[in-house]
């Protein structure tokens, strides 16, 4: 399905990802990464890691994006991030990492850090843009396809 107007910001919200949102958030997974996330490692993440924190965009009762990250002691550590292919290039993912960078510092973050793959330029560019720096690099971090990862820093958040 096709988005025929762009999403008003006052028309998406940032919310807590709940078990409900899973079907929806496996189909934005599918359709986001060679190698996705199983629906078991969500809900773990959900249920069992008193580390992580996970939020969805909910517009008009539609997730069409998520993403989620650990907390351990002052730093955040960004897992995933995706949006719906149908809602790409409306500045969701901006909205999202703002989403996840307000938690963070409410949770007590001080810095956050996350991989991207040496390839996906429109995601290494929003991180920039939002102030991360690259600080380092992660060798055959990523499979199917084979690629290293940069791994980038924000501090202080």
């Amino acid at each position: 399905m096709a988005v025929l107007n762009q999403p008003d910001e006052a028309d998406v919200v940032v919310r807590d990802m709940y078990l409900s949102d899973l079907d929806a958030v496996m189909r934005i997974e599918g359709a986001s990464f060679s190698t996705p996330w199983s629906r078991n490692q969500f809900q773990s993440e959900l249920m069992e890691n008193n580390f992580a924190a996970y939020l969805v965009l909910d517009f008009h009762g539609r997730v069409v994006s998520y993403g989620g990250m650990w907390i351990i002691l002052d730093e955040a550590h960004v897992t995933n991030v995706a949006v719906h292919p149908d809602f790409r290039g409306y500045h969701l993912g901006e909205r999202m990492m703002r989403g996840l960078m307000e938690r963070a510092k409410s949770m007590g973050a001080q810095r956050m850090t996350l991989e991207v793959r040496r390839s996906n330029q429109v995601a290494q560019n929003l991180y920039q843009k939002l102030g991360f720096i690259q600080l380092g690099v992660r060798r055959g971090y990523y499979s199917e396809p084979h690629e290293d990862a940069f791994i980038m820093w924000k501090d202080p958040l």
